[in-house]
């Protein structure tokens, strides 16, 4: 029995981790849970699944989960607590075996970082704590003898589709030691691939979070509408892989059956296939080095119509390119590039600039700032402040 701590349960990669739990009730043990603000859903994860601890990033949210834990006496003895420190604190305790980071952003970077330099084993859906931190993640990963798996599906596709040495070394694993030509990245393309470039500053929000494949949150929904989840994709994919700006390419898969290959130097190319679920790299994650059953269905193949794969139009997703010059850019323009982007998502869900106008948010201020690299956890977040006040004058900007 595993003692898991999710960081971000009410999310929806925290959601899926805890039906993969409830379906391996045997093999995992909800030890902690972290989330934000939503009180009511914490409060029902609570009840199914008595956590030892549980703990609010909004202290309010805290206060309000407390009373309400309290109307179920039978619960009371589930310690609350408030705060990123909190969280930060039981990533670290020594009873926890396993920990889920998925809180969304730059938010998630904290307990991440925590989790790994108490040498856990990390299951990493957060891709924005390599976009901004790879550099001291993969230090403390190797120094800590901790154990990172990737999460985000395409990741995982990659890592398990890597010889066993290479998955044990992750973020210094050489390619040509392995035989390895390149990765590639496989991308939906999202909800808006189809139409015309013009009818782009005039989709909505609801029309974004639709996408055609996958169930995710509203943050990670339009950043697959943008590309720009791809373009994170690509930026984490180079630590955690350890390879150079040729060794990754993209291409557009719109069935999302393929999640990612691997292309070897003898001509093999190897590649994962599932429906599209997430509870496929969870599980996977959760189990490893084993693989454990969640009972969903599997892939059919007799039923596949047609796999397309086509090559990325520049033109069609700028978020997507602007990625991946800030990554050959370094550490600090991935930083700014990461900041601006969750800015520039929330102000087009608030409805205050248009669809098109993410990206422009997001080159305006990579523009406006050179920022040298940083060499501490102070310096990265100082300079992600630094980014998203940029980032809210340029909504501004392109607000009026």
């Amino acid at each position: 029995m595993k003692n898991l701590i999710i960081l971000g349960s009410t999310g929806s990669i925290g959601i899926n981790t805890l039906d993969v739990v409830k379906r391996n009730i045997n093999k995992f043990n909800i030890y902690a849970l972290v989330a934000k603000s939503n009180v009511d859903l914490m409060t029902k994860q609570c009840l199914i699944f008595n956590p030892k601890y549980v703990c609010m990033t909004d202290e309010q949210a805290a206060i309000e989960l407390e009373k309400s834990l309290s109307l179920h006496k039978i619960y009371t003895k589930i310690k609350v607590l408030a705060g990123f420190d909190s969280a930060c604190e039981l990533s670290a305790l020594k009873e926890v075996d396993i920990v889920m980071s998925a809180i969304v952003g730059i938010a998630g970077l904290l307990p991440t970082l925590s989790a790994l330099k108490a040498g856990k084993k990390v299951l990493l859906a957060n891709k924005e704590s390599l976009v901004t931190c790879g550099k001291i993640l993969i230090k403390e990963l190797c120094k800590n003898r901790a154990c990172l798996i990737p999460v985000d599906s395409e990741h995982s596709a990659i890592f398990q589709s890597l010889p066993k040495s290479f998955q044990n070394a992750l973020g210094r694993a050489s390619f040509d030691e392995h035989g390895i030509s390149r990765i590639i990245l496989t991308a939906s393309g999202g909800p808006f691939r189809n139409i015309s470039l013009t009818e782009l500053s005039k989709v909505t929000p609801k029309q974004a979070c639709n996408h055609p494949n996958w169930s995710m949150g509203k943050k990670n929904s339009v950043d697959s509408a943008t590309m720009m989840n791809k373009g994170l994709e690509y930026i984490a994919g180079r630590w955690l892989f350890n390879a150079s700006s040729k060794g990754i390419d993209i291409l557009l898969h719109p069935q999302s059956i393929i999640h990612s290959m691997v292309s070897y130097i003898d001509g093999s190319l190897l590649a994962q296939l599932s429906i599209p679920d997430m509870r496929i790299p969870i599980a996977y994650a959760m189990g490893f080095p084993e693989r454990i059953s969640i009972n969903i269905r599997s892939l059919d193949l007799s039923f596949l119509e047609k796999l397309n794969f086509y090559s990325i139009d520049k033109n069609r997703y700028p978020c997507l390119q602007l990625a991946i010059s800030a990554s050959n850019d370094g550490q600090s323009a991935s930083i700014i590039l990461n900041a601006a982007n969750e800015v520039a998502v929330e102000a087009f869900l608030n409805e205050r600039i248009r669809f098109n106008r993410i990206a422009d948010v997001i080159k305006r201020v990579l523009d406006s700032l050179v920022i040298k690299e940083p060499e501490s956890i102070e310096e990265i977040l100082w300079i992600d402040q630094q980014a998203r006040k940029e980032a809210i004058l340029s909504v501004n900007h392109f607000n009026n």
